[in-house]
């Protein structure tokens, strides 16, 4: 019974939908981890000076739960995931290069790379990467006579 069910589960969430899961998690956390424990806010500026950032916490926990909602969608359903998920780390790389521009964190342009190549980037990649595009295995050519 447990077998069928993880494997009806796997099969819903395709590789698309594990990616979305992961990251819908992964963003609920790092917006639980900044409510429970804010981080130093250097760099981001912009976002202190309209709110608190435990408030701005929340933009990256309401991300995931719509990213990871998303997960169990159909695959050309799923893109509001993929936006979801890309809008916290394209706002937090905006922050620290406006604190770049401003003077007021220099090192905040290398952040901003990272959140950009490593987070929204990813994303952008793995929007466009379709369920089923897998080169089969020599094996499979094989058995199907090719």
């Amino acid at each position: 019974m447990r077998c069928r069910t993880v494997r009806r589960l796997r099969k819903q969430l395709g590789r698309r939908g594990h990616f979305l899961l992961i990251l819908g998690i992964g963003k609920i956390c790092w917006g639980a981890g900044m409510i429970v424990d804010p981080p130093s806010t250097t760099g981001l500026g912009l976002l202190t000076r309209t709110a608190p950032l435990h408030c701005w916490a929340w933009l990256w926990v309401i991300a995931g739960i719509i990213t990871t909602a998303s997960a169990f969608l159909q695959v050309g359903r799923d893109r509001f995931g993929y936006v979801a998920a890309m809008v916290p780390p394209a706002v937090w790389a905006i922050s620290y290069l406006v604190a770049v521009i401003s003077g007021d964190y220099s090192r905040g342009a290398w952040v901003a790379v990272w959140y950009l190549t490593s987070h929204v980037g990813v994303i952008m990649w793995a929007a466009t990467v379709p369920e089923h595009s897998v080169p089969k295995t020599p094996r499979a050519r094989r058995a199907e006579g090719g």
